[in-house]
C-alpha cells in the first residue's frame, strides 16, 4: 500500500462516520478530527472560520442546524498524502433535515490534514454547493 492509500484506508471510516453524525446533530466526531494547532481555517457551505474559537463555534451551530440524516454518500474525487500533509476531494451527497426541513444537496469539499503525533487532523475545509447539470462556463458566470 503506498501512502495515499494507507491515509485513505486510515482516515476514510472517521471521517465518513464524522460527516453522516454531524447530519444527524452529531458534532463529538467531527470535533475529534480536527486539530487544535493553528494555522486553521474553514471556508463552509454555510460559515467561514478561523482558529479553532471560530471553528468549534461554527461546529456547534451546525449541530443545531442539522438533524434526521437520512442518507450520506462520500464520492473521493482525488486524494494524495506526502510526509505530514494530505488532501481529500470530494462530493458529498446529502439527505437530511436543515432548520427542521429534508433538503437534498451535494457539497464539493476540500479537506486538508496534517500528520500530528501520528495521527491525521483536520487544519482546513472548503465545501460549497454542487449542481452536476450546471457547465463550468454557468458556475463561472454566477460567481
Amino acid at each position: 500500500m503506498d501512502e495515499t492509500e494507507q491515509f485513505l484506508a486510515t482516515v476514510l471510516p472517521a471521517y465518513v462516520a464524522a460527516e453522516r453524525a454531524i447530519h444527524s446533530g452529531d458534532v463529538e466526531p467531527r470535533l475529534a478530527l480536527w486539530s487544535r494547532t493553528e494555522p486553521l481555517t474553514l471556508f463552509g457551505a454555510a460559515r467561514t472560520g478561523r482558529g479553532w474559537d471560530e471553528l468549534h463555534r461554527t461546529f456547534q451551530w451546525l449541530k443545531t442546524t442539522f438533524s434526521d440524516r437520512v442518507s450520506y454518500e462520500h464520492e473521493v474525487v482525488a486524494a494524495e498524502a506526502s510526509g505530514n500533509l494530505a488532501y481529500l476531494v470530494a462530493l458529498e451527497h446529502n439527505t437530511t433535515s436543515v432548520n427542521g426541513v429534508r433538503t437534498t444537496y451535494t457539497l464539493r469539499a476540500t479537506t486538508v490534514f496534517r500528520r500530528e503525533g501520528g495521527q491525521w487532523r483536520i487544519v482546513h475545509r472548503h465545501g460549497d454547493p454542487y449542481h452536476a447539470d450546471q457547465t463550468v462556463g454557468e458556475a463561472l458566470a454566477s460567481v
